[in-house]
């Protein structure tokens, strides 16, 4: 028999050690495929984080490659992205501690091939023919200006110059992708203020005979196309992601015409936050595998180039990524609203899928899991925002009669970015525990085109906030949560929309920001290359900048704040600084507003340490449960909050 117990007070299985361990995201498992092998990257929140590399023999057996003392994770653009790869049973991988490339036959030491300098690889593809590395590169030994970004190869017995040049200029590349006779190099480039999103150009350029690359030919992109994830079939045919129609939908580059491939309403790409992106692979000549998103739920297909039709394939995940294929095979990973995130095989011919690996392992009876709704709601401007709703779920509890549950609202980071319908160990915990969250795919969210991707541009902190505020009035107004009890939390660009709801809006009671941004001009920091121009299409260029970053920093209005937050930050972050945290803890504090502030020694931009991420969410819950006055039924460590009344 159920007991009766208020909302937010229930006892959960989800604790927070399990939602620590369980904390993976789906960017974090690159894989790689090497003949019969299957490679792959997983975090290791519970060994201080580290990524190390997995291989799957054909056999089944399963191995892990990177010994200890080794990190495999590259920080170009500060976020990485393409950190090894592999060819012959040769590894290459960028160790985190160092940035420099190791070359790693399995069961062997690790040995470096770059020197000890400030330089860092990702991105990563071998050149087996010419025993070499081609990488993107960014250059740091110059502290006074800019990293500069280029492409260059590195030779796979050591390089002690750290590579020769093959591509530079351009403010930043991505996916050097050599043909497959060796003769022709492919990538993609940008230049400020633009981000990969915005927009891109793809070259071709023929590779020479000393391995340098010859005049490069441009086949697509501009200032306002974004271009991504090119790829050669093993059949010489170069295929590529654009949004130049409205969605993110593949071409085809053959003989020097271009064709659309698959023109849909649906997206074949992702935002280039990391490097080494993979959305589909080659089964054969004219059939794809492909991974596309709609309207924020991830689908599987087959595209038949020749007879122009597409087939979805049924599958039971709502989250992939990393797809990789052969002929007779496709793996990638994947997550549902009941599975964590795992490494997948399908097989066309039969139509099996089969789970790999599964890098977090749960055990919870599926009665405790909060299953998402997918919910569209109005919002400012008489437009369409989108979300997910995760209702309060608990076998063991029923509420008191005519309460409604507090509601979190989840402001997902980039901005441009998305959350997705999967098992989140982090949102259950919540809900296992009587919460109701809503995670906002709100306007400049990617996957439901580019118009909508485009919608917060020059609105950073206006769009998005609306957003967030409608999705929980929307709730609110079916009388499915407390209007008395909304909260907002969020990371990173999350975390600046929840500032700004708290700051500029009277809606929510109570917020968590997580390394969030409080000062927009902190943003511009050319130390941190990637996103220093960011805030010109976010916010405005040069000439007005400095009206509306302080109009729209929630620094610079904290007299309009004037409810209580609690602040994670780690110290150790390049792309939101601490003292963006601790400029508005300082104004709270000194408002009386009661006020939290957790730090992490150790820790960047986003927490990897399993005893970190656990602190968080349970310091997070002795907060808002000492702020609504909730009774847990479970012990958990205090935190200190200032200014709060007995």
């Amino acid at each position: 028999m159920p007991t009766s117990a208020p909302y937010g007070s229930w006892q959960s299985p989800i604790s927070g050690d399990l939602a620590a361990g369980g904390t993976l995201r789906l960017s974090a498992l690159s894989i790689q495929l090497d003949g019969d092998d299957i490679y792959w990257s997983e975090p290791r929140p519970r060994e201080q984080g580290r990524s190390v590399i997995l291989r799957r023999r054909a056999d089944g057996t399963v191995e892990t490659v990177t010994p200890p003392g080794f990190n495999a994770r590259t920080t170009v653009h500060e976020y990485g992205g393409g950190a090894f790869a592999v060819a012959g049973g040769v590894v290459v991988f960028a160790n985190y501690a160092d940035q420099r490339l190791y070359r790693h036959k399995p069961g062997e030491t690790p040995q470096p091939i770059t020197p000890p300098l400030p330089l860092r690889y990702a991105d990563l593809g071998i050149d087996l023919r010419r025993r070499r590395v081609l990488a993107v590169r960014e250059d740091h030994r110059d502290a006074g200006r800019e990293p500069v970004n280029a492409l260059v190869s590195v030779r796979l017995d050591g390089d002690a110059e750290g590579g020769t040049l093959l591509a530079e200029g351009a403010d930043f590349y991505a996916a050097p992708r050599l043909s497959p006779d060796g003769g022709r190099l492919a990538w993609v480039e940008w230049r400020h203020p633009n981000m990969p999103w915005d927009g891109t150009d793809l070259y071709v350029a023929p590779v020479q005979a000393d391995g340098s690359l010859g005049e490069g030919q441009h086949i697509a992109g501009g200032p306002t196309e974004s271009v991504i994830i090119p790829d050669w079939s093993p059949w010489g045919a170069l295929h590529f992601v654009s949004d130049r129609d409205g969605w993110w939908n593949l071409y085809r580059w053959r003989d020097g015409g271009l064709d659309a491939l698959w023109p849909a309403e649906a997206e074949f790409g992702v935002p280039l936050w990391s490097l080494g992106v993979s959305t589909y692979g080659f089964l054969s000549e004219n059939r794809l595998a492909t991974l596309s998103i709609e309207r924020g739920v991830s689908r599987l297909g087959v595209l038949d180039t020749a007879a122009r039709t597409f087939t979805p394939i049924d599958t039971p995940y709502t989250d992939m990524a990393s797809l990789r294929a052969t002929p007779g095979r496709v793996v990638f990973a994947a997550a549902s609203p009941r599975q964590t995130p795992r490494i997948v095989q399908w097989t066309p011919a039969t139509g099996a899928f089969e789970t790999l690996r599964e890098p977090a392992p749960v055990s919870i009876d599926p009665r405790y899991l909060s299953e998402p709704e997918v919910i569209e709601f109005p919002t400012s401007g008489d437009r369409t925002a989108f979300g997910f709703y995760y209702p309060p779920t608990n076998p063991d509890y029923t509420s008191p009669p005519d309460e409604r549950p507090p509601l979190i609202v989840i402001s997902h980071g980039g901005p441009t970015g998305a959350t997705s319908a999967r098992l989140d160990l982090g949102t259950q915990f919540w809900t296992s525990r009587g919460f109701g969250v809503l995670d906002v795919n709100y306007g400049g969210s990617t996957g439901y085109g580019t118009a909508y991707r485009r919608r917060l541009n020059g609105q950073w902190g206006i769009v998005d906030t609306e957003d967030c505020i409608a999705g929980a009035r929307y709730l609110a107004g079916q009388g499915r949560v407390d209007p008395d009890r909304l909260v907002i939390r969020g990371g990173s660009a999350g975390g600046y929309t929840t500032l700004c709801a708290l700051t500029f809006h009277d809606v929510f009671k109570a917020g968590a920001s997580h390394f969030g941004v409080s000062d927009l001009a902190g943003l511009d920091d050319p130390g941190h290359k990637f996103e220093s121009r960011y805030n010109h299409s976010l916010i405005g260029g040069p000439d007005v900048a400095a009206r509306l970053y302080v109009a729209r920093s929630p620094i610079h209005h904290t007299e309009r704040l004037n409810c209580p937050m609690i602040f994670f930050q780690g110290l150790e972050d390049r792309v939101v600084p601490p003292n963006q945290s601790e400029r508005m803890v300082d104004a709270l504090r000194a408002k009386g507003i009661p006020v939290a502030y957790v730090p992490f020694e150790g820790e960047q931009h986003g927490f990897r340490r399993a005893e970190n991420i656990k602190r968080a969410l349970e310091a997070e819950l002795y907060f808002y449960a000492r702020v609504f006055d909730i009774d847990l039924a479970e012990a958990i460590e205090p935190v200190a909050i200032e200014n709060l009344p007995d």
